[in-house]
């Protein structure tokens, strides 16, 4: 684990010196830089195309230009170690009011885990926008029938049992450090698999390479609805009728995870430009539009601006923290 943190460092530290082209490339295709937020406003997307970042972001592209809210918004990918290449490259933007990133739980614990030398607190944090929740799911012939079968073969030889998930440090990963807490597994015995993806957790899932899976609920509903997949528990705080999945409460572990985005900007923005990026997010997250959006992709309404967002951000930090320090990550 100190060579993957060694390594990763490495990266980051790399993206921190080279010289922000896709910046430059931004300037010369919008009009952010000349008349501000309202007409051009970049959103960073720090993951490869398709996963829940790059989805959140083109969704707030896609309402803030059917609405006017903005005129221009962009999205751009910078993908790799959680999403802390992007959040590096956005700390090298001090003052820039027209750019914003999407970030959530994910990055939280890929600044972790990768001992990333630019963290949260280094930039300037506008507004949470949704949470997601994750789902655990085993392939359709898997004789977990059950959540509790689950669990009582994971506390009997928990390297037996392979979890796929995400990237270390990952919701994902979260979610199986605390079930493991909650029920028993020392969490240093977890055989945690780290995938790129939904796609490849799914495959890894159907050829038997993983017997368990956590994701968020996009990622499988379609395989869960094909029946390829079958869903044991949701980690939502209270019940989903909709989704129509028990929550791990309601099965009897004391356990949630919620998988929240929200919007972070570069440090050193005038009182001005804050302002007017927490307004333009306030008035995109209030649109009939985005409500639109959260009942199609199933996300929660998790609003919340200004020094509440901020205040949760760093509560989030320490939690996390926790959670991998008593892990050994």
């Amino acid at each position: 684990m100190d060579g993957v943190r060694r390594s990763a460092r490495a990266i980051i530290g790399i993206a921190v010196l080279v010289p922000l082209v896709g910046a430059a490339a931004w300037d010369a295709r919008s009009t952010g830089t000349l008349a501000g937020a309202r007409t051009g406003l970049t959103i960073i997307a720090p993951a490869g195309t398709g996963g829940g970042w790059d989805t959140n972001a083109r969704q707030l592209q896609a309402v803030m230009r059917e609405t006017g809210v903005v005129t221009n918004p962009q999205v751009v990918n910078i993908p790799g170690a959680g999403g802390t290449i992007g959040l590096a490259q956005l700390a090298q933007m001090e003052g820039r009011g027209d750019v914003v990133m999407i970030t959530g739980s994910a990055m939280v614990g890929g600044v972790e885990i990768n001992d990333s030398p630019v963290s949260l607190d280094q930039v300037t944090t506008i507004a949470r926008t949704t949470d997601d929740y994750e789902v655990v799911v085993v392939p359709a012939d898997s004789p977990f029938e059950s959540m509790d079968d689950a669990v009582a073969a994971w506390r009997e030889d928990p390297g037996s049992v392979a979890v796929g998930g995400g990237s270390l440090g990952s919701t994902d990963q979260l979610l199986a450090l605390q079930l493991a807490d909650e029920v028993g597994v020392p969490p240093a015995e977890i055989n945690y698999i780290a995938y790129s993806g939904g796609g490849e957790a799914v495959r890894a899932l159907l050829s038997g390479a993983s017997s368990i899976g956590i994701s968020g609920y996009n990622e499988f509903a379609d395989q869960i609805a094909a029946g390829r997949l079958r869903a044991l528990a949701m980690s939502a705080p209270e019940p989903q009728p909709a989704v129509g999945i028990p929550t791990l409460y309601e099965l009897g572990y004391d356990v949630h995870q919620a998988n929240w985005r929200g919007v972070v900007a570069p440090p050193g923005l005038t009182q001005e430009q804050e302002a007017e990026l927490t307004l333009i997010l306030e008035e995109t997250l209030g649109t009939e539009q985005w409500d639109t959006v959260l009942e199609n992709n199933r996300w929660i309404d998790a609003e919340l601006v200004g020094p509440p967002f901020r205040d949760f951000v760093e509560e989030e930090t320490a939690r996390v923290g926790r959670l991998l320090g008593d892990a050994g990550l």
